[in-house]
């Protein structure tokens, strides 16, 4: 089991924002993690990343029961991409080095490398499509550059779950089908990580992702199969607005069917 995530709440100041989740992930499965703003997904994000814990509920990352294991051991068994770690890069710092620092989670690259830490680096990079970005620092490459350049540091120490926060965000529509097609080539790889990939766009959700699970004010709404879940009517019900899904060369497709307010 990569994720075994059974009854967990989590309240911070009285207030509650996760309430009795319920979650399970398999070995080779690929979810989307769908919510709107302030859903809890961030926070259910940092719990999997044993940044915060449960104030309630049991649950076990990779087979590692929290409270059982060393929380910072289990950080390198996991890629994640978010905008939050966007944040705290250094902008000076090469595209090449920011990818080798993902062997040993570090923000910085302060250990030794060897020539094999290169070579998969520079494989990465050429799989994702940034080997011209190889050595331009951080802070002259576009926003979905540094996306692809994060996901490849993601990869680096070869995790066995990635996480992928909202990677879309600020990418202009071109630049988004190009990462969304990156992601699923990293998912049709061998010996390929299981994906968590999160967002609040219906039309995100690769065919990879066969797996949805639906967070709303904290809860879990639904988690089937994505073929399951996105459905007219379900999505109306979890958006509490009436909304219509159209099915599309593999990919779903969300319009309004009415009024947002009258």
């Amino acid at each position: 089991m990569i994720i075994d995530i059974q009854n967990v709440s989590w309240e911070r100041s009285d207030k509650q924002i996760l309430r009795h989740i319920h979650w399970q992930v398999k070995g080779g499965e690929h979810w989307c993690l769908l919510g709107l703003n302030g859903s809890g997904k961030t926070t259910l994000l940092n719990m999997i990343n044993g940044y915060i814990w449960p104030t309630e509920g049991k649950m076990s990352v990779l087979g590692n029961t929290f409270g059982e294991f060393d929380l910072r051991e289990l950080r390198k068994m996991i890629g994640w991409v978010s905008t939050s770690l966007q944040q705290k890069l250094y902008r000076t710092e090469t595209a090449i080095k920011i990818v080798l620092s993902g062997k040993f989670a570090t923000i910085g690259l302060y250990d030794q490398t060897d020539k094999e830490d290169h070579v998969r680096a520079e494989e990465l990079m050429k799989t994702l499509g940034c080997t011209a970005l190889m050595y331009r620092t951080y802070d002259t490459l576009s926003q979905g550059e540094r996306q692809r350049v994060l996901i490849a540091r993601a990869l680096m120490a070869m995790p066995k779950l990635l996480i992928l926060d909202e990677p879309c965000t600020g990418l202009d529509v071109f630049a988004r089908e190009q990462l969304l097609q990156m992601i699923a080539a990293v998912a049709r790889g061998k010996d390929a990580p299981t994906i968590i990939y999160v967002t609040h766009h219906v039309e995100e959700i690769l065919p990879c992702f066969t797996k949805t699970l639906l967070i709303k004010e904290g809860q879990v709404f639904a988690a089937d199969d994505t073929s399951e879940v996105l459905t007219s009517e379900l999505m109306s019900d979890f958006f509490s607005v009436p909304v219509e899904i159209e099915r599309r060369e593999g990919r779903n497709w969300l319009t309004l069917a009415g009024a947002l307010w009258k």
